[in-house]
């Protein structure tokens, strides 16, 4: 007779959100950025599935940081026309694994809130690590979920609150200037995603768009440019062009920002050279000096599963389990 299968911890979305407090995601996010870079970490390739009606993706991630008690398998979900449902945009589940004998050990029914946070948490480390020191304005492109955050935490990356954004449905641009501005920001409204980024030293794109929101001839010199939202090959929020204009172009994970985001726009176009891109988790390990404040940055994050690790250990820890 086959011995009984270990217990599996159901955390739910109420005990995620109560334990979120203790949490500091920048801090995971920095450990799961230099964990990968380092090598630490086994990483598949992202496993994908679009649908056309209605329009949706789910993603996919996986992976395993050496030493680490447990293994994560991060199913993300994406679809669009919830909203007029009542529903989210975005869910998901986090599932860990015990790494010595295959068996799950956790699932963290966040839906989604856990790759909302740690998006949100890696846009504030690169800006902590590529932002110029003098910020006098923050831009922002969309209104949905993951603009808000990505204010949010970059409250603890700058003491800048003047804030623009822009975001293509007029309504939901005022509802999330509202709830931006309720943590204490300035923010501004703009009619387009040039307008937003004129006169800004971190412009943070947050979009499903299919085409570029913004160019080189919309970057002043002296700004930091932070893509999240183009994280399949069908999406994109930069001009290829704006990738020659950089001095330095960091990415998540090299290898896989060479297959989607705005990153493989760049390389497909010619205007990026391989070897130009540097990982963020490398520069956590080893800062990089500016040259001079006229430099352009540019962080595409895709998102890797070290992300998913270290976020889904940092609750659990925080809950007591």
């Amino acid at each position: 007779m086959a011995n009984a299968s270990p217990q599996v911890r159901i955390v739910t979305r109420d005990e995620i959100v109560a334990a979120l407090p203790s949490v500091d995601a920048v801090a995971a996010m920095e450990r799961a950025f230099a964990r990968y870079s380092a090598g630490a970490a086994s990483v598949p390739p992202v496993a994908e599935i679009l649908f056309d009606d209605p329009p949706g993706e789910a993603h996919i991630k996986a992976g395993h940081i050496s030493g680490d008690p447990f293994f994560a398998v991060k199913v993300a979900t994406g679809f669009y026309r919830n909203p007029s449902r009542g529903l989210a945009s975005s869910s998901g589940l986090v599932t860990l694994f015990d790494a010595s004998t295959g068996y799950p050990s956790a699932i963290l029914l966040d839906y989604g809130l856990l790759t909302d946070i740690r998006t949100a948490a890696a846009g504030a480390v690169a800006a902590k690590y590529l932002a110029p020191a003098a910020v006098r304005r923050i831009a922002i492109l969309g209104s949905g979920t993951q603009a808000r955050l990505q204010a949010r935490y970059l409250l603890q990356v700058t003491t800048c609150r003047a804030l623009s954004l822009w975001a293509r449905d007029d309504q939901s641009a005022a509802r999330a200037a509202s709830d931006i501005a309720a943590h204490g920001f300035d923010v501004e409204v703009s009619t387009s995603p040039a307008e937003a980024v004129r006169g800004a030293q971190i412009v943070v794109t947050t979009t499903p768009s299919p085409s570029p929101l913004i160019a080189a001839r919309d970057i002043a010199p002296g700004t930091h440019i932070t893509a999240v939202g183009a994280d399949s090959e069908g999406k994109q929020e930069l001009a290829a062009d704006l990738f020659a204009k950089a001095d330095i172009v960091a990415a998540d994970s090299v290898t896989q920002a060479a297959l989607r985001g705005d990153i493989s726009h760049a390389l497909r176009a010619g205007t990026l050279e391989p070897q130009r891109i540097l990982e963020l988790g490398d520069l956590i390990d080893a800062p990089l000096a500016r040259k001079s404040s006229a430099q352009i940055s540019i962080a595409d994050l895709t998102g890797v599963a070290t992300q998913d690790i270290e976020i889904a250990k940092a609750v659990l820890a925080a809950i007591g389990t």
